[in-house]
């Protein structure tokens, strides 16, 4: 038996647009990737159920600082629903708790999916990550206990009906963070008086992020190490929503030992700073109307 090899980790810095495969978790994929380079650190910025595929941005190195940053951006979805079946999950998982028949035209469709446009509420699912007790709603759930939740905000900015056959509807779903698809799927299947549930998802965009530029796991895994480097953005990919403003000199000397420098005129909110074109961190206004630093990059020059 060869002696097993020990991984060596070596400092990677960026961020990867993964297209995530079916049946696997958030949690796996980021392993798996992070092992393909050989990557120190890693994080991703928010999670995508196992039955989902799609857009999961990861971060690596010095990009994990500003993983949290995506964790409130928008999604854009693109959901397959499945009408007249009714399960207890609200996804193809779970079992079938009614049956109806579908006796639809594209107008009424559209109609309903007019009304949940906006603001809406929603109650989520006892199969969810969310927590009572200590305890996950879905471990609940298994055991056939059901509790009550709250009602939840979320808003709903756009839906387009993308196809819609016999008992088969499309949707592309542009909503907030925290919206539960699979709920939407139900709630949609309600209002029409057949029923429904989430029978596939998919994942298309996060925040400014697209699938353009993604690469599956597979992909990587084909390629040589080396080569994989280039499916990597630069750390401020997750950034490009902020304003930006480049420091020289003193001020970013000032800044990189995080120190406050003069705010730029116009400039509010989180802000991108940059030095000789590179990203040297995130800093925001504060007393005596200043740019502080608050999160720094450090990069090998």
């Amino acid at each position: 038996m060869e002696p097993r090899v020990k991984k060596t980790w070596k400092q990677v810095d960026g961020v990867l647009l993964l297209d995530k495969p079916l049946g696997m978790s958030s949690n796996d994929a980021l392993q798996k990737a992070r092992r393909l380079f050989s990557a120190a650190k890693g994080g991703h910025t928010g999670t995508l159920d196992p039955l989902a595929t799609g857009l999961l941005p990861l971060c690596f190195g010095e990009a994990t600082k500003f993983s949290a940053d995506l964790l409130d951006a928008d999604k854009v979805y693109e959901a397959d629903i499945q009408l007249g079946v009714t399960t207890d999950s609200g996804d193809a998982e779970g079992q079938i708790t009614a049956m109806a028949a579908v006796n639809l035209e594209i107008g009424q469709i559209s109609a309903v999916l007019e009304r949940f446009t906006g603001d809406i509420s929603q109650v989520p699912p006892m199969h969810s990550a969310l927590k009572r007790d200590g305890r996950p709603l879905y471990e609940l759930a298994r055991q056939g206990i059901e509790v009550e939740r709250e009602a939840r905000a979320v808003t709903i900015h756009h839906t387009d009906l993308l196809a819609f056959a016999c008992d088969r509807l499309k949707i592309r779903v542009a909503c907030s963070k925290g919206t539960y698809i699979r709920v939407l799927a139900a709630d949609i299947g309600r209002a029409l008086g057949c029923g429904a549930h989430l029978a596939g998802l998919r994942r298309s965009g996060v925040g400014d992020l697209t699938l353009v530029g993604s690469v599956t796991l597979a992909q990587l895994d084909a390629l040589p190490e080396a080569e994989r480097l280039a499916f990597l953005q630069p750390v401020d990919a997750l950034l490009q929503s902020l304003p930006s403003v480049q420091l020289d000199g003193e001020a970013m000397q000032r800044f990189r030992h995080g120190n406050p420098v003069d705010l730029p005129t116009g400039l509010a909110g989180k802000i991108r700073v940059y030095a000789d074109g590179r990203l040297i961190g995130v800093g925001e206004p504060g007393r005596e109307n200043r740019l502080w630093p608050k999160r720094l990059v450090q990069l090998a020059l």
